[in-house]
């Protein structure tokens, strides 16, 4: 087959993935669940099929379609695997680490790419007050813990990752007793919270959230099934709002413009720098734009770090990017793969 490829400007219509974000939390709230919930929308990407996976060997039965699954869930989680691969999602491991042990018995967890650098501190602090047993080999994996976490106060710096916090709603809710977790310093990346708040919130789940500062957690609740369609991705949506804005606009279909991604942020950082976005009842739409620099502070957002570098240099004037360490400790170090391959 013979292929052309004649350069032209982008332009037209597109349906954006869904979240991933949202799709993890789906899926691990449905799997926690006794009875049956259908899950929507999804697109099977790694980090997808590793948390899918986690959730089935602690003996949660998955049927897995086209583009959804059927979850039937287990109000009582029990070993079935004692190895869970992470692969590379940050969100799996931190997510998984708590609500494993909620099943009796060891379990190891492993991954690969940069995820067994990616650090776990926050877990091991706990583990350490509360005498639950662990070790790890020179990086933070392969991770083997054995014990079962108790209910309780919890105190989780809020400027590492969000990942750790939802990890904890997810678990201490099916404990004995009240818990409590206690943010030490400003939270980044509250919209994740948001959504974490929302999901359980729609799977039976109550939180007493006081400011983002304290989380109080009832103890002995149960998730209850629930059938869920997981949105478009803001993520994702950014990437292709960016190529209309340095184009001849585009058409982002499948979008919730009344989301609580905090990547939804995309929208106002676009229009400050200049560019002209319309939101409708389930699309973005951009035209192409002249962009200038401003002042962006991803604390909320970093995701949107890598493609807003790409709008900013190809805007007119300066824009300063700030907030933006925990780029460094992704799947790779962003800041430094986007500065190399800008330069």
């Amino acid at each position: 087959m013979k292929l052309e490829l004649v350069p032209s400007k982008l332009g037209g219509s597109i349906v954006i993935p869904p979240s991933k974000s949202l799709a993890h939390r789906g899926i691990i709230a449905a799997s926690l669940a006794e009875g049956t919930s259908k899950i929507t929308n999804l697109n099977f990407s790694n980090d997808i099929k590793v948390t899918t996976n986690a959730m089935k060997s602690l003996g949660v039965d998955v049927e897995i379609f086209d583009d959804y699954e059927i979850i039937h869930g287990k109000e009582k989680l029990i070993r079935k695997n004692s190895i869970i691969d992470c692969g590379e999602s940050g969100s799996t491991i931190r997510f998984m680490i708590p609500i494993s042990l909620l099943a009796d018995g060891e379990v190891t967890f492993t991954g690969e790419g940069k995820l067994p650098t990616r650090p776990l501190g926050v877990f091991h602090k706990i583990f350490d007050e509360q005498g639950i047993a662990y070790k790890h080999g020179e990086n933070e994996l392969p991770l083997t813990i054995n014990g079962k976490l108790k209910s309780g106060r919890f105190e989780v710096r809020g400027d590492i990752s969000s990942q750790f916090i939802t990890g904890l709603l997810y678990t201490l809710p099916k404990l004995d007793g009240e818990s409590e977790i206690i943010i030490t310093t400003k939270l980044e990346s509250v919209g994740y919270i948001d959504l974490t708040l929302d999901i359980l919130d729609r799977f039976g789940i109550k939180i007493i959230n006081e400011n983002y500062e304290r989380f109080i957690i009832p103890g002995n609740q149960k998730y209850k099934a629930h059938d869920y369609r997981v949105e478009g991705d803001f993520s994702q949506v950014a990437f292709w709002l960016v190529a209309g804005i340095l184009n001849d606009g585009i058409d982002c279909l499948g979008m919730n413009p009344n989301s609580l991604q905090g990547d939804k942020a995309i929208i106002e950082i676009l229009r400050d720098m200049g560019a002209k976005v319309t939101v409708e009842e389930d699309r973005i739409s951009v035209e192409g734009s002249s962009t200038y620099g401003t002042t962006i502070d991803l604390s909320q957002c970093p995701d949107l770090g890598p493609i807003i570098t790409v709008l900013a240099s190809l805007s007119e004037g300066e824009t300063r990017i700030v907030n933006s360490s925990r780029l460094r400790i992704k799947e790779s170090d962003r800041i430094t793969s986007m500065t190399t391959e800008l330069n």
